[in-house]
């Protein structure tokens, strides 16, 4: 039985497509981005992480440890990951939830189940699911499985995604959703590779593809600090304005919270110095894509 790995569900979330939705995070991302959100996205098998905040010393993980490689010191617990033997013994043992899997493999069925829990919520806002992640077309198998599932069962189904992946994989999935919402990053092709570590040419290739196929798509441009903010901007504009059948931008302001994520998952912070645009400054530049007959939202 095919299963994919997952490694967050948000309940009533407002902010991955239209009305009340539940978004089901996948684990795995071709993309590094600097600014990344979820950077225990990226890798593409679940792991054991260790929040010290969490911790009350009580040692019930370092009696379950099947190797014994766990011990207590005034810091709190040592872990050595490359001695793990990934059985999840001492999450079972915590009693704190400071030992918790990032990544949780979900059947078809098990995670329809989860999703149908808030159908009420989608049927009086015109919401329903949206698949985000990290990349949810890196499990493009399982996703499909999903996605025909829950167009069956009558669930407006969005896809959240990078665009970053063949062709073929777009268009099988292009076939059971009702709304893309896609990411694009920047427009200078050689800041994308470096800021992301994948070349701009697939995401504008197979967003071109996308439309050219009558897809329903919403834009997503996240405002990064030395990325795409300034006089760039302009550029943003021009070249969506001139997309034929977009339904809308969403902009999605930067912000330093997932900082502290990077620190939690040992994931170099690449932002340093890096701060939230003012207002005043998405006002603008709202106003400047919207003086190209876009109709733009901020925050999704």
């Amino acid at each position: 039985m095919r299963t994919g790995l997952v490694f967050d569900i948000k309940k009533y979330s407002i902010h991955d497509g239209p009305g009340i939705r539940t978004t089901v995070f996948f684990k795995g991302c071709p993309l590094t981005c600097w600014w990344c959100h979820n950077p225990e996205s990226r890798g593409v098998e679940p792991f054991v992480y260790y929040d010290a905040e969490r911790c009350i010393g009580s040692g019930a993980c370092v009696e379950a440890c099947p190797e014994n490689t766990l011990s207590l010191t005034a810091e709190g617990l040592l872990r050595p990951e490359d001695l793990c033997c990934g059985q999840g013994a001492c999450v079972e043992a915590c009693p704190t939830e400071a030992l918790r899997w990032v990544g949780q493999r979900y059947t078809v069925d098990e995670l329809v189940v989860e999703v149908e829990k808030d159908r009420l919520f989608y049927e009086e806002s015109g919401g329903g699911v949206t698949f985000s992640g990290g990349e949810p077309l890196l499990q493009w198998e399982f996703l499909l499985d999903v996605l025909r599932t829950c167009g069956a069962r009558g669930l407006h189904r969005a896809v959240d995604t990078t665009g970053v992946t063949s062709r073929e994989v777009l268009d099988e999935v292009a076939a059971c959703t009702d709304l893309f919402l896609y990411d694009l990053k920047t427009l200078d092709a050689e800041l994308h590779e470096r800021a992301t570590g994948v070349p701009l040419s697939t995401v504008l290739e197979n967003l071109d593809h996308l439309l050219s196929r009558g897809a329903r798509v919403r834009v997503r441009v996240p405002l990064v600090p030395g990325v795409n903010d300034g006089d760039n901007v302009e550029d943003f504009g021009t070249f969506l304005g001139s997309l034929p059948g977009i339904e809308g931008v969403d902009v999605l302001p930067f912000h330093t919270s997932a900082r502290d994520k990077h620190r939690k998952f040992g994931v170099p912070w690449l932002m340093d110095g890096a701060e939230p645009l003012a207002e005043e400054e998405v006002r603008r530049i709202v106003a400047s894509l919207e003086s190209r007959g876009l109709t733009v939202s901020v925050g999704g």
